[in-house]
């Protein structure tokens, strides 16, 4: 049996370990594919860092391309679309594999299965060690939904589309229209800058980010925020725009209380907020149940998403990426060998996103 290239992550941080690992057989619904490239997701760096504990030794990276190079017997020859997949193709596919039958799959939350395997999270098993995306190969499992990537649409532009830009999909969701609206967006990572092109698209009249870092600030400006400001500005800007009636909607992507406890009084009656960012442990933050109440505002959790909305990421990258500058977000491209020197690199906060090339 061939082998595979892969680095190993044990669970000493700022240690990562290159090995060759047996190249699997897909058996069943599996597929294997051929690894092009896997962006670092801030995740990724937490787990790299020991500031986000996962379930070791595992492979990270779940922002991947590949090509497929070998199907299971059964495996689904279709594609989320209804494309026929071919070996070779250039797809992705959803961060979590799902079995379809559970009460979380048969009630709309298939990212929360509870038989779920997820991209770049799992720990190594005997046959299936190959589940991230810092590795030659990954095996996609049963469950898997893969949508396979446009020609036209770069690497460095597809790689995101299975974690930021499908769950800015979701986050939009469930915040239902924007058509008109005035949307806050706070934080301008890639999600945040995501978040802002993604509202303008769907008819968002005005796209307020808040951001700490100037150059950040500047940036969410190429992604169709119609204003960038810092948090000490925020309040004056949503009063001028809203003569006092505050924001629509507020898409909460940072992660950081004080991001939420900024924009919580600043959310007009009827309005909604939608957190997405608070995936690791932080302070908690009082809410006052009589303002949610008398307000009638909604506040709603989204963690990952469902198959569906990786189908509308890839769309929408294939249909904007040329409008807003997706490309110059990956700021390097690292060889797997030099993988440790790539997480490092991450680290910059000028960089919104490093990735590592695997493959041609």
């Amino acid at each position: 049996m061939s082998s595979s290239r892969a680095a190993v992550f044990s669970g000493t941080p700022g240690k990562i370990d290159l090995r060759d690992l047996a190249r699997p057989i897909p058996r069943g619904t599996e597929t294997l594919v051929r690894v092009l490239g896997c962006t670092l997701c801030g995740s990724d760096l937490h787990t790299f860092e020991g500031r986000r504990i996962a379930p070791i030794p595992t492979i990270l990276g779940h922002e991947i391309v590949g090509t497929i190079v070998e199907f299971g017997d059964d495996s689904p020859r279709l594609d989320l679309a209804g494309v026929r997949l071919q070996i070779g193709d250039r797809v992705t596919w959803s961060i979590v594999a799902n079995c379809g039958a559970c009460f979380f799959c048969e009630h709309g939350l298939p990212q929360k299965c509870v038989r779920a395997v997820k991209y770049g999270h799992e720990a190594m098993r005997p046959g299936q060690e190959l589940l991230g995306g810092l590795a030659e190969h990954c095996l996609l499992a049963a469950g898997t939904s893969i949508v396979r990537i446009p020609d036209e649409l770069p690497l460095e532009v597809a790689c995101p589309a299975s974690c930021a830009t499908a769950t800015i999909v979701a986050a939009l969701e469930a915040a239902n229209d924007f058509a008109g609206a005035t949307v806050c967006v706070l934080g301008a990572g890639l999600l945040g800058l995501t978040a802002c092109a993604m509202a303008l698209a769907r008819g968002a009249a005005e796209v307020v980010c808040v951001e700490v870092q100037a150059g950040r600030r500047a940036l969410a400006e190429q992604f169709g925020a119609t204003h960038s400001v810092a948090p000490e500005e925020f309040a004056g800007c949503i009063d001028g725009l809203t003569d006092g009636r505050g924001v629509d909607v507020a898409l909460e992507l940072s992660g950081s209380p004080a991001a939420f406890e900024l924009v919580w009084p600043l959310v007009r009656i009827g309005g909604t907020i939608v957190l997405v960012g608070s995936v690791f442990p932080s302070s908690p933050v009082s809410v006052a149940l009589e303002q949610l109440v008398r307000r009638h505002l909604t506040l709603r959790g989204v963690h990952n998403y469902a198959p569906a909305h990786l189908l509308i990421a890839v769309d929408f990258l294939a249909k904007y990426h040329d409008q807003f500058p997706f490309a110059k977000l990956v700021a390097e491209w690292h060889e797997l060998e030099n993988v440790a020197w790539a997480f490092e690199r991450a680290r910059e906060p000028a960089h919104v996103r490093v990735g590592v090339q695997i493959g041609e």
